[in-house]
């Protein structure tokens, strides 16, 4: 494992996927504890995608599950896809599979983006139920995110005008490149966390990963450049193949 200090990024390469997730899974179990201990609950965000999926899978297994405070967990999604929560697509249905139904988080203390409603209402009852639960801004413990081979994260996508949305928690942009609304966290929320982790791997996101940590600054072409929490940690685990054309 090679560690790396880019900007204001603490960067992780390590050899393999399941070295990374192990370790993802080793840092979210450390915060948990550690968190719950200073303040008696931990707000978590979770991710869609495939390493996440992996991640959630070891966290509900029988190495990290026992070290976790599930009953003090707050868990919320960073975004989601506009279907309903039984269906494939949703990230809801993907973590509750891999993770939720496997541990004990009360059943009061998962909330969902609401994918079956209208965009734009599903984004604001989803902002109020953050400032209810969280404050204004909601400051989570801890926001998981993935890169897109495009630099998007969570549903802020290249050119998206959610991008600069100042004014809202929750968003509901329409992406064009996927011909459909989405619900995401903005970045007013995002970069009020104490911790983000990131996670990426596959030599298919070497570039783009590159570009979002050495480039310049494009922010409406790569949006995880976005991504710099005021007063919290930023980490990147990324593996060796996504972290192949870095040059430091």
């Amino acid at each position: 494992m090679k560690r790396l200090r880019i900007g204001k990024a603490h960067v992780e390469v390590w050899a393999n996927a399941h070295q990374l997730i192990n370790r993802a899974a080793e840092l979210f179990a450390e915060t948990a504890r550690q968190v719950v201990a200073e303040h008696d609950s931990f707000a978590v965000a979770l991710s869609g995608g495939t390493t996440p999926r992996a991640l959630y899978e070891m966290l509900a297994g029988e190495v990290y599950a026992p070290q976790i405070p599930w009953e003090e967990m707050l868990v919320f999604w960073s975004d989601e896809r506009c279907v309903p929560p039984e269906a494939d697509e949703s990230n809801y249905r993907m973590a509750y599979e891999a993770m939720l139904a496997r541990v004990p988080v009360p059943v009061n203390q998962i909330h969902r983006m609401r994918g079956e409603d209208e965009p734009e209402q599903a984004a604001r009852d989803y902002e109020k139920l953050l400032q209810e639960k969280l404050g204004n801004p909601p400051r989570f413990d801890l926001i998981l995110l993935g890169m897109g081979e495009d630099g998007h994260t969570a549903s802020l996508f290249p050119n998206s005008p959610a991008l600069h949305d100042t004014e809202h928690l929750v968003a509901a942009p329409y992406v064009e490149k996927l011909k459909a609304h989405r619900l995401t966290m903005t970045l007013v929320t995002i970069n009020a966390a104490r911790n983000v982790t990131f996670l990426a791997t596959g030599e298919a996101k070497a570039a783009t990963l590159r570009a979002v940590l050495e480039g310049e600054k494009d922010a409406r072409r790569y949006p995880s450049q976005l991504v710099e929490p005021t007063g919290g940690e930023l980490i990147w685990l990324v593996d060796e193949a996504a972290a192949s054309r870095l040059t430091i």
